[in-house]
């Protein structure tokens, strides 16, 4: 028999073979038991005459219902192949290539065992000898679940810094992000940018007290000495520099990437006489034009103003018909739906995606998405709102509705439909995730995503056909087969 093995692993198998030698064939057998999981005697036509288990971990799994069974009908149906692979390959003096196998066990979720087989004769007996490969199927799945959860907490924290982002750029109030330890600009809003009369770009990088005029340095340098020491500091009134007119500064401390930066917050005579009406109007010019229903309110829910898209969805004709009143008397079919959308968003900050309806009032129902911030300005909080109209969905042939696809948005439903429902649906969204992440994990092997998803391919055929994954029609990329 030709070996491809090096060298030196030839002179050592024949050093084996040597000392092996005298061994007889119950010592050989211990041997086999002690260096394998399981290992299986096959007959000529393919039956199972013996069986010995290296551990106890098999228990439990059917293994003693084995003996005088066919081999190939101890497995599941797409591991047939594999059985009849391993026996058509084995050949006395030569071991066949490992494969992997699912055997039916009676705890509902399959063995995996990987094989290898050896002809101990020319047309006589096979010995097969098997590996456990239950621990690596929870390591799977544990690594599965891990990912998504890593996956969650990204899409989490990518929603929260685009939150940030955004109001960062869009606030009226302007703003300098200062580095604690040497007080350099990191970051300036557009805002502070007019303020200071120079361009962002030009901002970042300088000293924080070099953009205001001498007269306010030692103010400045006590108001960072203080933040430094107590982490606190009273606002002062200080004069930028280039004579740009005197400020309001307010700092306050806080903490990102390990390293602590100051908030600068500036505010000039100007802004603060143009902040005394209920909401500026220059940058609600554009959003007027706006096709989505726009809603600006006080804390009480009260309208302050309304762009004439929202007009329309309450079917009304002048913004001083909404103005004063009360958003809730519009928002949702039910009562549920206003008080879950308000209470999210005093929770939060933020709500994003909030389905419910516009009640017009001639009695019109508009279906639409909600997206809601609340933000801070002079003292009093502002509540801003924007009114999607839902898209439209072709009905469903199995007459269910479009699963949701994350937790939040099944958090949404609360109120809306009873929890016998919502149960039902995140049985559903956890199923359909678990087998998207297989597929993705396998690169679409089917036969391997039912493996580590402790499924049969019929059942995983069957569930993907339910929530319409991937195409069934498609090749399956199995490369075990021979």
């Amino acid at each position: 028999m030709a070996s491809l093995a090096l060298p030196a692993a030839s002179q050592a198998l024949a050093a084996l073979q040597k000392s092996l030698g005298p061994l007889d064939a119950q010592a050989v057998g211990l041997l086999v038991a002690a260096a394998t999981d399981l290992s299986l005697v096959i007959d000529g036509e393919g039956v199972i005459r013996d069986a010995t288990f290296g551990n106890s971990d098999l228990a439990g799994e059917g293994c003693e219902t084995w003996l005088g069974r066919p081999w190939i009908d101890t497995v599941t149906v797409e591991s047939r192949p594999k059985i009849a692979a391993l026996l058509k390959d084995a050949a006395p003096n030569a071991v066949t290539r490992w494969r992997q196998v699912n055997h039916v066990s009676p705890t509902g979720t399959d063995l995996p065992v990987r094989y290898a087989a050896m002809r101990l004769a020319k047309d006589g007996q096979i010995l097969v000898l098997g590996r456990n490969l239950r621990a690596m199927a929870s390591l799977q799945r544990t690594l599965t679940e891990t990912q998504q959860a890593l996956e969650r907490d990204y899409l989490r924290m990518r929603g929260a810094e685009t939150r940030y982002r955004l109001l960062f750029q869009l606030g009226s109030e302007p703003v300098l992000v200062v580095d604690a330890g040497t007080r350099r600009v990191t970051e300036a809003n557009p805002a502070a940018a007019r303020l200071i009369g120079r361009a962002d770009k030009r901002i970042v990088g300088q000293d924080a007290v070099e953009l205001f005029d001498a007269s306010s340095l030692r103010d400045l340098e006590s108001l960072f000495a203080g933040l430094r020491v107590t982490g606190q500091a009273t606002d002062l009134e200080a004069r930028l520099g280039h004579g740009r007119g005197a400020v309001r500064v307010a700092a306050s401390l806080f903490r990102q990437d390990n390293s602590t930066s100051v908030l600068l917050r500036l505010a000039s005579a100007e802004v603060q006489e143009a902040d005394t009406g209920p909401i500026r109007t220059g940058a609600l010019d554009v959003i007027r034009s706006l096709p989505e229903g726009f809603v600006v309110t006080d804390p009480g829910r009260r309208i302050l103003t309304a762009n004439p898209a929202f007009l329309d969805l309450v079917q009304l004709a002048t913004e001083e018909q909404v103005r004063g009143q009360r958003l809730d008397q519009w928002l949702g079919r039910e009562e549920t739906e206003a008080t879950a959308l308000f209470t999210t968003l005093a929770q939060h900050g933020s709500v994003r995606h909030f389905p419910t309806h516009i009640r017009g009032t001639y009695g019109t129902l508009e279906e639409v998405e909600v997206a809601a911030v609340s933000a801070g300005g002079s003292g009093q909080a502002y509540l801003g709102f924007t009114f999607r109209a839902a898209p439209r969905r072709a009905a469903v042939p199995t007459g269910g509705r479009d699963l949701p696809r994350s937790v939040e948005q099944m958090t949404e439903l609360v109120g809306r439909v009873s929890m016998k429902t919502l149960v039902r649906e995140s049985t559903d969204l956890i199923e359909r995730l678990c087998i998207e992440a297989a597929l993705r994990i396998t690169r679409d092997n089917r036969a391997s995503a039912a493996e580590m998803l402790g499924l049969s391919r019929q059942g995983l055929y069957a569930k993907m056909r339910r929530y319409g994954i991937g195409d069934l029609d498609a090749p399956d990329l199995t490369d075990d087969l021979a």
